[in-house]
């Protein structure tokens, strides 16, 4: 396969910054075709974006042989159920987070992909950028002594209860949208590779009047394996207004990470040991594009074989442990049937 053409489910506002316009920077991809539930939308968007072809359904995207790959930047209740026709019909995966609406969904996705041999990748775009990688380095090297404690957040200002991502019924949420990446970053510092899991100890929620179903603001904690004490905290709508941070403790000194998100824009990482501080510099790889990076991973992936480090089965712990938070804040599933208000 010299060039792997995409098809994009949605005119999702997402879109341009997560595949289009990194596309145009990597050869080995193309753009080459959209669908979306307003056919007027997704012509405008395509002659915005430059994308050549318009279908008319997300069935028949997903039916076209000439694409090879579908990216998927859909409301989180719908990733399931597309991923999974999406594999069926031949196409390699690139979804958006969280990749399903619960875990038991994401073991669908996960065997889905497995029966098929294909890639199926979340779309945690963070951890394909250095930072994420050294910020695990430096946990697992020793520097920090026998680690005590981590704490994650993801947490930033959506004061708009009519927004998608409020709707219970489109698996929204706080921990759902901006939480997911708290919980997975929480594993990756953790170590946790589903050997010895998570285990939510409480939670509380913060929810919108309007469906007490929904979350806000979502605070959880943890203990992690090795009995590390863990808290992971999430806020759309909250005093928590710009918080996109990583704290360890260890025995011997801390690290702290301001903006793990993206960065490639500004951020902090500093690691404390005694009385010494220092801060890290990534250098130049360090000014990369995290969803450049995450596409060039899909694209190795698919045409090399290589591992990507967001597989679908990842999913499921991250999954397992945001229902099992939703349980101890007393709120139903995401995609749960019969849940009411």
């Amino acid at each position: 396969m010299k060039r792997i053409r995409i098809g994009i489910l949605g005119a999702a506002r997402i879109a341009p910054a997560a595949l289009v316009r990194p596309a145009r920077l990597i050869p080995e991809v193309r753009v080459a075709a959209i669908a979306a539930r307003d056919p007027a939308r997704a012509d405008t968007f395509a002659r915005r974006q430059g994308i050549p072809r318009v279908h008319a359904t997300y069935a028949d995207l997903i039916a076209d042989p000439e694409l090879d790959a579908v990216y998927i930047p859909l409301p989180n209740a719908l990733h399931a159920h597309w991923t999974t026709r999406a594999l069926a019909a031949g196409k390699h995966v690139l979804c958006e987070k969280p990749m399903a609406a619960n875990e038991a969904e994401a073991r669908e996705i996960a065997d889905a992909a497995e029966r098929a041999g294909l890639v199926a990748m979340e779309a945690f775009h963070y951890r394909y950028h250095p930072l994420a990688g050294r910020m695990r380095e430096i946990v697992d090297d020793g520097e920090l002594g026998e680690i005590r404690r981590i704490d994650t957040s993801m947490c930033f200002p959506l004061p708009l209860p009519g927004d998608i991502r409020y709707r219970y019924d489109l698996a929204g949420g706080s921990l759902m949208d901006a939480g997911c990446y708290a919980v997975h970053l929480m594993r990756v510092l953790a170590g946790d590779d589903d050997g010895d899991p998570i285990e939510v100890l409480g939670a509380r929620a913060l929810t919108v009047p309007r469906d007490r179903r929904v979350d806000r603001a979502m605070s959880a904690r943890l203990r992690l394996p090795g009995g590390v004490v863990g808290a992971v905290h999430a806020s759309m709508w909250s005093r928590r207004l710009l918080d996109m941070r990583a704290h360890v403790v260890g025995t011997r000194g801390e690290m702290r990470v301001f903006n793990y998100l993206m960065p490639h824009l500004p951020h902090r990482f500093t690691v404390s040991v005694g009385k010494r501080r220092r801060h890290e510099h990534l250098g130049e790889a360090a000014r990369m594009p995290t969803y450049r990076l995450q596409l060039q991973a899909f694209a190795d992936a698919i045409r090399l074989g290589r591992p990507t480090l967001t597989p679908a089965a990842d999913a499921v712990p991250t999954l397992r442990i945001m229902d099992a938070i939703y349980r101890a804040a007393g709120l139903p599933l995401r995609g749960e049937a019969g849940a009411t208000r």
